[in-house]
């Protein structure tokens, strides 16, 4: 029987601490099965599809397939679905809503890496793009470190403002709202980008020195979230150095390997230091890799089993 699992059914069973664990545990697995591997196709009018191929994590004994259609200006913007199979049989263990898995791993990993990476005392954060993924990155985030201040900038005022309130509230911080990126990271310790960028939204001289910033935009060919200049003078961590020269970070700024200090599995392996210097300026900026879906996948699914969540289905009757 294989267990469908939808966004209302993960978002009961999930919770960032769980999660957080278990996306650490895969940047840290010692096997080489966390290759990222990806198909991106344009399709007709203003979407695209991308397919991962199998994640595989080390001591996890599934895979995970998935299909992602991206409209951006759709909402839900990504649709899809996350294929979770027995690694033994092939077995369809479960099918699980595609949005809710990719947000909840690519906000919590990326939660990961701005921890890694900020300052100690950074507790002012900037947003820029109020989305499900930037809603994410804050859950994990406060897991990891305090937040004592917030500002939020989005190209939709009132989703602006909604997701000031509602993470203000539940921080019990002061949360604002500004009208454009570079008046919200002025006081920012950190920055959170996640948009759909396609030139650059912030530039050198916009951040102050000892300010990380976290970009999550400049994932496929064409999108840019922050400025060469901006990234020739910053110590840079990505998720995987190949496809940041390839479609991320490097490749929309026409930067190459050597702009990038390494990989978070690096960092938290410690093979390569974080922040070298109180003063820099540091960025991390992954692309997304498939074994975070199978990372998050096999979470709910243990824990959707546990809660008798989710509906079972027999494709072969």
């Amino acid at each position: 029987m294989t267990l469908l699992l939808t966004r209302s059914d993960l978002e009961a069973v999930l919770d960032p601490a769980t999660c957080l664990d278990a996306l650490r545990r895969g940047f840290t697995a010692a096997q080489d099965g966390t290759a990222a591997r990806r198909v991106i196709a344009k399709l007709p009018g203003q979407g695209t599809a991308t397919a991962l191929l199998p994640g595989v994590v080390a001591e996890i004994p599934a895979y995970t397939v998935k299909v992602n259609a991206k409209f951006p200006g759709s909402r839900p913007a990504l649709r899809g679905v996350v294929c979770l199979h027995d690694l033994g049989t092939g077995e369809l263990l479960a099918q699980l809503d595609s949005a809710t898995v990719t947000a909840w791993r690519t906000g919590l990993a990326a939660a990961l890496g701005t921890h890694a990476l900020a300052r100690p005392d950074a507790d002012t954060v900037a947003v820029i793009g109020a989305g499900a993924q930037a809603e994410l990155v804050m859950r994990g985030l406060s897991e990891l470190r305090e937040v004592r201040g917030l500002t939020v900038c989005d190209l939709d005022a009132a989703r602006a403002a909604g997701f000031a309130e509602r993470h203000g509230a539940r921080l019990g911080v002061r949360a604002a709202v500004a009208a454009d990126p570079r008046a919200a990271v002025r006081d920012a310790g950190i920055v959170v980008m996640a948009t759909w960028a396609r030139r650059p939204l912030l530039h050198a001289a916009d951040v102050a020195r000892g300010t990380h910033l976290t970009s999550l935009g400049a994932d496929e060919p064409g999108k840019a979230e922050l400025g060469a200049d901006l990234l020739e003078g910053a110590r840079v961590v990505v998720d995987d150095v190949p496809l940041a020269v390839e479609m991320g970070v490097l490749a929309g700024a026409g930067l190459d390997v050597k702009h990038a200090a390494g990989t978070l599995r690096d960092l938290l392996c410690g093979e390569v230091p974080g922040r070298v210097r109180r003063a820099e300026v540091t960025v991390y900026a992954p692309v997304g890799l498939p074994w975070q879906d199978l990372a998050l996948s096999w979470t709910a699914y243990r824990a959707a089993r546990a809660a008798g969540a989710g509906v079972e289905f027999d494709f072969l009757a």
